[in-house]
C-alpha cells in the first residue's frame, strides 16, 4: 500500500520543468497502481502546458525506482482479481509509450538503483541521466516473469547480444556500460545531480548542451562477468538451449558463472523472453508493449510467477521451484501460445 496515505509520488511545477518525484521509500519506490495513475494524470495534464522540460525524480536516497509492486500483482492472483494486474499493466505500458512520444522533452535522473518498472519510467524518455550510483538491471527472470515495459523494444536494439544477456540473466550495469550501451545518455555525479533542475529552468540552451556541461566521464569499468565478444558469440542464439550449449562448451569464468545463473531461472521465463526479443526487433514500441501486456495477463497466473515471487519477495528463501513450462511459442503477430 503507499506510503502514508499517499500514492508514493509527487508532482508540481518548478518554474518552467515539471517535476515527477517518487517518494515511496520504503519499498524503494516500487511502483503500485497508484503511483502509475498519479504519473499518467500528471503527464496528461501537462501534454500542452509550454514546459521546457519534464524531470523523473526520486525523493529516495540511492533509489530511482526498484521496479513494480509485483508482491501487489502476485496477490491479486492469489485473490483471484486478474482485472487489477491487468489495470496496472495496461496503465504501467500506457505511461511507458507516452514517456517515448511526449511532446515536451523527458529527463529522468537516476541516482541509485533502476530496475524494472524503473527503467520503463527512464529509458523511453529523451534524456536519462546516470550518477555514480546507479545500477540498471531487469532481474524479471529470476522471479518468474519477464522484462517487460517495453524490453522487447529497447532491449531488442542494444548492439550485438548485449541485450538477450541482460533480459535473460539480469544482469546488472554500472553507469559506465549504461552510457555504452545507450540506456543512459549522461554522466553526472551525485552531488552535482540537484542543480540539474536549477539549470534546466534557468538556462535557455539546448537541454543536451546544459546536461553536457555538468556531465563528467564515468570511472567504473565494466562489472558484467562476460566479455562482450563472448556474449555477442553466445547470446545472438535463436533458442534457450543453443544458448545453454555454447555457454556449456566454453570453461572461462564468465561462461561457467553464466551457465549456473541461467540455470536457476524458471525455463518458461526464459523461453518467454528470447522470443520476445527476438520478435520485438522489427515492431514498434505499440506492437512490443501489447505482446508484452497479453504474455503479462498469462505470466502472473502461472505457478513459476507465484513461486519466484513467493522464493525472493515473500518467504525470501532464494529457492524457487519451478514447473514444467506451460509456454508453447509465439506467433508472428505477437500472439502468445499457453500449453494448459
Amino acid at each position: 500500500m503507499p506510503e502514508s496515505g499517499s500514492v508514493g509520488v509527487e508532482g508540481f511545477r518548478d518554474g518552467p520543468v515539471g517535476r515527477i518525484v517518487l517518494d515511496r521509500p520504503r519499498s524503494l519506490n516500487a511502483i503500485g497502481l497508484s503511483m502509475i495513475h498519479r504519473i499518467l494524470e500528471l503527464l496528461e495534464d501537462w501534454k500542452a502546458e509550454p514546459l521546457r522540460a519534464i524531470t523523473v525524480e526520486s525523493s529516495t536516497d540511492g533509489v530511482f525506482c526498484a521496479g513494480g509492486d509485483i508482491r501487489q500483482i502476485r496477490q491479486n492472483t492469489l485473490d483471484r482479481n486478474p482485472a487489477a494486474s491487468d489495470e496496472f499493466f495496461a496503465t504501467e505500458y500506457m505511461v511507458n509509450e507516452l514517456l517515448a512520444t511526449y511532446p515536451t522533452p523527458v529527463v529522468a535522473l537516476i541516482d541509485g538503483v533502476c530496475m524494472g518498472g524503473g527503467l520503463g519510467l527512464s529509458v523511453h524518455g529523451a534524456f536519462r541521466v546516470v550518477t555514480e550510483r546507479a545500477v540498471l538491471a531487469m532481474p524479471e527472470t529470476a522471479i518468474g516473469f519477464f522484462p517487460d515495459v517495453g524490453a522487447s523494444h529497447f532491449l531488442s536494439r542494444l548492439p550485438g547480444g548485449v541485450g538477450t544477456y541482460l533480459g535473460l540473466t539480469g544482469a546488472r550495469l554500472n553507469s559506465t556500460e549504461s552510457i555504452r550501451f545507450g540506456l543512459a545518455t549522461h554522466h553526472i555525479s551525485s552531488d552535482v545531480l540537484r542543480s540539474v533542475v536549477e539549470r534546466l529552468a534557468d538556462d535557455p540552451r539546448p537541454i543536451d548542451s546544459v546536461l553536457r556541461d555538468l556531465s563528467t566521464p564515468p570511472a567504473f569499468e565494466s562489472g558484467m562477468t562476460m566479455e562482450r565478444s563472448l556474449i555477442d558469440s553466445v547470446f545472438t542464439a535463436s533458442t534457450i538451449d543453443e544458448i545453454l550449449r555454447r555457454l556449456g562448451e566454453n570453461s572461462s569464468e564468465g561462461a561457467v558463472e553464466t551457465l549456473g545463473v541461467l540455470e536457476l531461472m524458471s525455463r518458461q521465463s526464459l523461453e518467454l523472453t528470447l522470443d520476445l526479443l527476438l520478435w520485438g526487433k522489427q515492431r514498434t514500441l505499440r506492437e512490443c508493449l501489447e505482446a508484452e501486456r497479453e504474455a503479462a495477463r498469462l505470466v502472473v497466473a502461472s505457478t513459476d510467477f507465484i513461486e519466484g515471487v513467493r522464493a525472493a519477495l515473500v518467504d525470501k528463501d532464494r529457492q524457487p521451484i519451478w514447473a514444467a513450462s506451460r509456454y508453447g511459442g509465439m506467433t508472428e503477430r505477437g500472439e502468445i501460445r499457453w500449453n494448459s
